[in-house]
């Protein structure tokens, strides 16, 4: 498979990283190919412009801006995301990439005649999720896990191939973990990429 990694974290050093490159060392060690977006580092833009939203459902509009982002979506066959879960949702750079880069013509085509929306990401077949929360998991659960629920059923179930593979793994209360704890995490991370990418 072809994996395109959406890696989001502000600090280089965090245990978000450490996920990071047990998948791309992992994936190496595999000989998988695959690309990396790490949003912080590459200085992503998250915010939908006025002009953005103006534009937004016209396809013949300049996207040259975001054709690196849309060429490697175009090109990966499994997405895989990184990050870390705040206020039990997606970090803004993370949400501003999903608005600003899922567009019409590229993610999806809009419906017709009042019908459904129209895939435009049927080619990926994958889509794994890593994420840590500083809360546990029983206030995840009752928030409703909104993170997840918009990657693996919002982009996963509406834009993916529909028998697309989903690999979920969560650290819980991650500032209580111990070194140990971390590290048997990890393990779990190699092993859960192995089924999603089997």
């Amino acid at each position: 498979m072809r994996p395109l990694i959406l890696y989001c974290h502000p600090d280089p050093g965090s245990f978000t990283a450490a996920v990071r490159d047990t998948i791309t060392r992992h994936l190496a060690q595999r000989g998988t190919d695959y690309r990396l977006i790490d949003l912080y580092a590459e200085g992503f833009d998250p915010v939908m412009s006025a002009r953005d939203l103006a534009q937004y459902a016209d396809t013949a509009s300049d996207r040259s801006a975001l054709a690196a982002q849309t060429e490697a979506l175009a090109w990966c066959d499994a997405l895989i995301f990184i990050y870390p879960t705040w206020w039990q949702g997606l970090p803004a750079m993370l949400k501003g990439w999903l608005d600003r880069v899922l567009l019409p013509g590229i993610a999806f085509d809009p419906p017709s005649d009042g019908g459904a929306l129209r895939p435009g990401l049927r080619h990926i077949r994958a889509l794994g999720v890593f994420t840590t929360f500083g809360g546990n998991r029983l206030a995840s659960l009752l928030s409703g896990q909104p993170g997840r629920r918009q990657l693996q059923r919002a982009v996963g179930a509406f834009l993916c191939h529909p028998l697309h593979r989903r690999g979920y793994l969560a650290l819980y209360s991650i500032d209580a973990t111990t070194p140990a704890r971390r590290a048997a995490h990890l393990a779990r991370v190699a092993r859960k990429l192995d089924r999603l990418l089997r």
